[in-house]
């Protein structure tokens, strides 16, 4: 994989358990000629509830093996039945820890369009560029919605979708 993938969303198909640097899928084919690549990024539990991790290897249909992070698991012990989206964001947001309150998202155009067409809090959402999209949100000390982007790379070329609910194409 490129440093900088193009897709949002690689495959998701049933879901997965991970102990250590291993995960195992139920209803999967992994090993579908093309699909997953070494490097792609595995967003674990909605919401990245379980973290993210790098791709080490696809070794069968059902198994992955997970890069491990300074030595550690990168996701700890995820029970069965979780679900999960493996896409081609970019490592560093990963592997570097000044990243770990930041979601990344791939942003294609007409989502980028949508969200700066919207009102409310789903408007502090738009990003200013489409691409690979770093966002942090927090609360001020007023309880006002504050939300930061930050553009990693402008792309027009993503596709995909894994985050219809925050980025909607409609």
């Amino acid at each position: 994989m490129s440093l900088w993938g193009t897709k949002d969303s690689v495959y998701s198909d049933g879901t997965i358990a991970v102990s250590g640097t291993t995960v195992t899928g139920t209803g999967t084919t992994f090993n579908t000629s093309g699909l997953i690549s070494e490097g792609d990024v595995i967003t674990v539990g909605a919401g990245a509830t379980y973290g993210e991790a790098v791709v080490s290897s696809v070794t069968s249909a059902t198994a992955i093996v997970l890069k491990t992070k300074g030595g550690v698991d990168p996701v700890g012990t995820v029970p069965a039945g979780a679900t999960y989206t493996i896409n081609q964001e970019p490592q560093s947001t990963i592997l570097d820890s000044n990243w770990s309150s930041t979601q990344v998202y791939g942003v294609d155009t007409t989502e980028q369009g949508v969200a700066n067409a919207a009102s409310g809090d789903a408007r502090k959402y738009a990003p200013p560029h489409a691409g690979w999209v770093g966002i942090t949100t927090y609360n001020d000390q007023h309880g006002n919605l504050r939300v930061k982007h930050e553009v990693l790379v402008a792309s027009s070329s993503i596709s995909g979708d894994a985050e219809d609910a925050l980025f909607p194409n409609s």
